[in-house]
């Protein structure tokens, strides 16, 4: 088999979502045995101090037979997420005015929990 034959073996159909500095990619892939089965693969993208940049990848591998469960699954963890915390993202990062939930520093100052450091003393 040619290997213009096995890439179109294996790459049936993509689909490609953007979020940020992640990329997950949604593939159809061929068994050797021309069954299907798909591949989820999440790429961040990971900056260097001097401008280069480097993708870490992760990679789930899911089969036909495990489908179901694995839909049931996620669709039980997203709905819990969403009835327990809402649509609305919460986070430092998307949110400027953003406090953490009981701690300022006025409370780990007052509470003994923060400690000023001076780095010339160590």
């Amino acid at each position: 088999m040619s290997e213009k034959d096995l890439m179109d073996q294996e790459e049936i159909y993509s689909k490609v979502l953007r979020a940020g500095r992640r990329t997950y990619f949604f593939d159809v892939r061929s068994t050797k045995a021309g069954d299907y089965y798909l591949t989820i693969t999440e790429s961040k993208k990971f900056t260097h101090d001097d401008g280069s940049f480097h993708y870490k990848k992760h990679k789930i591998y899911l089969y036909k037979e495990d489908f179901a469960a694995f839909k049931d699954n996620l669709e039980e963890m997203m709905n819990y997420i969403i009835d327990a915390k809402g649509e609305e993202v919460i986070s430092e990062r998307h949110q400027k005015d953003y406090k953490k939930e009981g701690f300022t520093e006025d409370t780990a100052t007052s509470t003994g929990s923060f400690t000023d450091v001076s780095f010339d003393d160590i």
